[in-house]
């Protein structure tokens, strides 16, 4: 399976998932290759409106672009959406974060497996958020 291929089923499957929580989730295909700011999911429920960048790794460590987390939160602001970044590592749960809980690298931020649980949040927990 391709990368591009793992990364639109990881999408999918979080669209699922928002489904039956009674979320009203859309991909953004293409977000990746858009000249234009976009996340890779959009969801709203109620007064709530989520813009959510996706990642799945088999690695111990996702990276991620500065650029991609500085158009996630441009979009975002501009849209009237809270910015969140969904990480999946194989064999577990997802996990949220927002762009601040980020580990900054010098040139673009990194999620490590070993401490996505501290950073992040779980699914349930994600979807409680007040902010």
């Amino acid at each position: 399976m391709s990368l591009k291929s793992k990364g639109i089923n990881a999408e999918r499957e979080l669209i699922k998932l928002l489904w039956t929580k009674g979320w009203m989730p859309i991909r953004i295909a293409g977000s990746g290759s858009s000249p234009l700011p976009c996340p890779d999911i959009l969801a709203g429920k109620d007064k709530r409106h989520l813009a959510i960048e996706c990642k799945s790794s088999k690695n111990d460590n996702i990276y991620l672009d500065k650029i991609e987390i500085e158009e996630l939160i441009e979009f975002s602001q501009k849209f009237g959406a809270e910015a969140w970044i969904g990480a999946r590592f194989n064999n577990m749960d997802w996990f949220f974060m927002t762009p601040e809980k980020l580990k900054y690298t010098g040139k673009g931020y990194s999620i490590s497996k070993k401490n996505i649980g501290e950073v992040g949040m779980s699914f349930e927990g994600f979807l409680q958020q007040n902010l």
